[in-house]
């Protein structure tokens, strides 16, 4: 028996089929295009995720030879809090407005005005947020009320894929916890919060927990994938908690700092625990029950793609030619500079910044930058600037939960890095672990997929079952108290900045 897991990420959607023990039997990447009509902008077109998904189910069923009736259930994780608008007709209204988009700040501050900061956080555990869904149909609302009127359904990205599927209107906790509309305590929509925006509950989905069964395939979605009608189709979870699942953050004492396109520090909890300030985000974990604490940064690979594509064009053909991957390489020209960039400080906020700040006017920053620089400078500043991010992210966790973790798991492409691993294990002054699992967001949902099945008896019996550490990566305790120094420094830029971000 088998089972499958679709991630509908920002550059593609990547499929794996697992056996029942979490090995890979094979997989496939699709690609498709970002848009960004404007400075700060970020839209997609939910058609190509579609597109994407069908061909990567199909890729892998052709590829493994399996036979589809032995495929025993689907599961989808996705890229959080992007909105997606279908008319009475189920047609795409409007491009996607996705979750690094920046164009929400005069809707944050009006959905703040309408409900008030504190309650807001009191209901969705989270203030105003530009990146989340609410304040994107806010927008909608306010700029263009043609669309917001011929919406019938709303919609996260995974969950349209579900509807695509097996026609089934819904969604899961974990995702839905993105959208700002879910009373995270209750895990179901607010009323109260749905009123004072304006949106009509019936255009929202049902609540699943995440590895509830929420649908079938459909006949049609069975001749354009190759799963058989009939396959069921789990919950699943929005990208960071799937993630988390695929590498077991599924009990207390152990998180995991995942470097993809954004960066995130994730942390299971069993009791509601809120962070007042709103510097992190706290939402329902994709475990039933439970919660997670996340910190997200917003441009982390994201920061390392921007240097690598625009400064190291040459190092990447010869890669190339050589069949080597190009971030191997890039990690080798780091390597040869020391710990703290010669001087050099960057901060990542090409799309803005979430946690601490939740600042989308801040941007990208060299600071320190002379004539004795080279790009070999300050590509390994961009990475020391996203561990940096990573490590705001750990330090508020720790003071909110009160301990240090036991174990931090590295995941995301970033976590294959042994540079990124080592200046992560250097900032954060403590271990930096790896473990079997390859296929993170995949895998989690390929074992949401699971319990919905039957085959497994829960999500944590499922992760102690199929997932062990692999490796360590210790820390450097001169490196740590360099990077303790270049830390401070840090910190203290964004604030001196913070008024020059606005007149920007």
């Amino acid at each position: 028996m088998y089972l499958i897991g679709s991630d509908i990420g920002t550059s593609g959607t990547k499929t794996v089929l697992f056996d029942l023990q979490g090995n890979t039997v094979a997989s496939a990447l699709c690609e498709y295009p970002l848009y960004q009509p404007k400075n700060g902008w970020a839209e997609q077109d939910p058609r190509d995720w579609w597109n994407a998904v069908c061909e990567s189910i199909k890729a892998v069923v052709t590829k493994s030879g399996v036979d589809p009736k032995d495929i025993k259930g689907v599961g989808l994780s996705g890229q959080m809090h992007g909105l997606v608008m279908l008319d009475k007709n189920d047609e795409v209204i409007r491009p996607s407005i996705i979750w690094c988009d920046q164009r929400t700040a005069k809707e944050c501050e009006e959905m703040t005005d309408i409900i008030g900061a504190d309650k807001l956080i009191e209901i969705t555990a989270n203030p105003a947020m530009t990146g989340f869904t609410a304040s994107k149909i806010m927008w909608v609302k306010n700029n263009e009320p043609e669309n917001f009127e011929k919406c019938a359904k709303i919609m996260l990205p995974k969950d349209y894929i579900r509807y695509m599927l097996t026609g089934e209107f819904a969604t899961e906790v974990s995702d839905a916890s993105g959208m700002q509309l879910l009373d995270v305590p209750a895990r179901d929509w607010s009323p109260y919060v749905l009123d004072k925006l304006g949106i009509d509950r019936a255009k929202l989905g049902k609540v699943y927990e995440s590895c509830e069964e929420t649908g079938r395939v459909t006949k049609r979605a069975a001749e354009l994938t190759g799963l058989c009608e009939g396959t069921i189709v789990a919950g699943g979870a929005g990208d960071q908690a799937a993630g988390a699942v695929g590498n077991g953050i599924v009990r207390e004492g152990i998180i995991s700092a995942t470097i993809g396109t954004s960066g995130v520090v994730f942390a299971h909890t069993d009791k509601l625990s809120i962070d007042p300030k709103g510097r992190v985000h706290t939402l329902c974990h994709a475990v039933p029950g439970c919660w997670h604490i996340m910190g997200v940064t917003q441009g982390a690979g994201l920061s390392f793609k921007w240097m690598r594509d625009n400064f190291f064009e040459n190092e990447k053909s010869t890669a190339a030619l050589l069949g080597n991957d190009p971030n191997y390489i890039m990690d080798k020209i780091a390597e040869q500079v020391p710990a703290g960039a010669n001087g050099l400080v960057y901060l990542p906020y090409l799309m803005g910044e979430r946690t601490p700040h939740l600042d989308p006017d801040c941007r990208g920053v060299f600071f320190g930058l002379s004539a004795m620089h080279t790009k070999k400078d300050m590509l390994r500043a961009v990475m020391e600037g996203v561990i940096f991010s990573l490590t705001n992210c750990m330090d508020i966790i720790k003071d909110m939960t009160g301990t240090t973790p036991e174990t931090v798991y590295a995941s995301g492409g970033g976590g294959n890095s042994t540079l990124w691993r080592t200046m992560m294990a250097d900032s954060f002054a403590m271990p930096i672990s790896r473990n079997n699992s390859k296929e993170g967001g995949a895998l989690g949902v390929a074992i949401l997929a699971g319990v919905a099945a039957g085959l497994y008896k829960s999500v944590p019996d499922a992760c102690a079952e199929l997932i062990r550490e692999k490796d360590s990566t210790p820390f450097n305790e001169a490196n740590a108290e360099i990077y303790k120094k270049y830390y401070t420094l840090y910190n203290k830029l964004y604030s001196d900045l913070k008024d020059s971000f606005k007149m920007l």
